[in-house]
């Protein structure tokens, strides 16, 4: 209430000036007489009248619309904002800045210079800008609203309003391409853990031969058994069922980006490998999206990728314990993490003793490739527990499954 007492009575007191002003200019003239006088007076009357006019235009006689280049975008791409302002009164307006109201999440790392331009409208009803948002951050960014502000040539009237203009654009993590190996992993006992179970194709058929005891019905070849009278079997291409479950470690990280980047890599390479693909990752809330292929299960998993923050507090062994309990014993674990520990190993050593093959991917630092001692001797723990640990270095996530071959 006393916001708008005091507005009140600045614009009561602005007009009361260019009254004052005007008085002056024409008192000076009727007294002084002359040239001199009787043009300052003219020279003052229009720019006194433009300032009445600017405090009776109302802002809101401008629509603000707001298009994006594409709503769904990679982080570190380039994204071109276009607004278009349009008035029904051509009110001539000496000048007019343009600000665009973007969630402060974009300021984390795009480079913005050009949100608030400053423009000379003149008598235009319809007036278009454009500016460019560089190096986009991956996440959920909100384009609230639009302020406009004019002024008069004096400098006494200055007016401002906000529009209304929601927009909002997703940005997806960056990924590189990668050929994912399934993972084999070899206990320092000897024992194998395999991931892969065989299964048959019965959609195509490679070849007969004599039917054995247990095969099914269905797979009888009849019209060779009505011309030879022997019972004969198709044979099926074998294919290999590889199931995984990828785990996000939310813990705040100074490489929480680049594990979120290796996360779509990897997803994207294990759905194209052919196998099926689910991701989980627990902080302030849970994200999961159940094992499934195909490009529209890539969709769901980058957009949890985009929404995902590094919100979680509590353990990362103890966030995923809970989960992983759900989880069936056939799932591969694809862990990716930036934080290695006894307790992790031990939390994923469990999972994996009904034969499931584990692997953690350790997000480093490129400039850091040394193992310090405690990270060796938990690598080693990891090793002896049949648990694989591949070092994947910011930059270089292209070459991780280099060495990793199936067995």
């Amino acid at each position: 209430m006393m916001k708008k007492l005091w507005n009140s009575l600045q614009e009561i007191s602005k007009v009361l000036l260019l009254l004052l002003l005007l008085a002056g200019t024409f008192s000076y003239a009727m007294f002084q007489g002359g040239f001199v006088s009787w043009f300052l007076f003219y020279s003052f009357l229009p720019f006194s009248l433009y300032s009445f006019l600017i405090m009776l235009y109302p802002l809101s006689d401008f629509n603000v619309t707001r298009s994006i280049q594409s709503e769904e975008l990679k982080a570190g791409s380039r994204v071109t904002v276009t607004i278009q302002l349009n008035r029904k009164f051509p009110i001539p307006l000496f000048y007019l800045v343009v600000e665009d109201q973007v969630s402060t999440s974009f300021f984390s790392t795009a480079e913005i210079s050009q949100v608030k331009k400053l423009i000379y409208p003149g008598f235009k009803q319809s007036i278009k800008l454009q500016y460019e948002f560089e190096n986009l951050p991956r996440g959920e960014h909100h384009f609230t609203s639009t302020d406009l502000k004019t002024g008069d040539f004096l400098g006494i009237f200055q007016k401002s309003k906000r529009i209304e203009a929601a927009d909002t654009i997703l940005v997806y993590p960056s990924y590189v391409q990668m050929t994912y190996q399934p993972i084999q992993v070899q206990y320092d006992q000897g024992v194998a853990s395999t991931d892969v179970k065989i299964q048959r194709d019965t959609t195509m058929a490679t070849g007969l031969r004599e039917y054995q005891p247990g095969d099914r019905v269905s797979w009888i070849h009849w019209k060779s058994f009505a011309r030879t009278n022997d019972l004969m079997t198709k044979e099926f291409e074998e294919r290999k069922s590889h199931d995984v479950c990828l785990i996000l470690d939310r813990t705040p990280a100074p490489l929480f980006e680049d594990l979120v980047s290796f996360t779509a890599s990897l997803s994207r390479a294990v759905l194209k490998k052919g196998a099926q693909a689910g991701y989980i990752s627990s902080g302030n809330t849970v994200q999961r999206v159940p094992v499934k292929n195909g490009d529209h299960h890539q969709r769901q998993i980058d957009y949890q990728l985009a929404k995902v923050q590094a919100d979680s507090e509590a353990p990362f062994n103890d966030a995923i314990k809970k989960e992983i309990s759900r989880m069936s014993q056939s799932v591969v674990l694809l862990v990716v993490t930036s934080s290695l520990t006894r307790e992790l190993i031990q939390q994923l050593h469990d999972y994996s003793r009904n034969n499931s093959a584990v692997a953690v991917f350790l997000v480093k630092d490129a400039k850091n490739k040394t193992n310090n001692s405690d990270e060796q001797q938990v690598k080693a723990l990891a090793s002896s527990k049949g648990i694989l640990v591949r070092d994947c270095f910011a930059g270089h996530f292209s070459t991780v499954f280099a060495e990793v071959k199936q067995a």
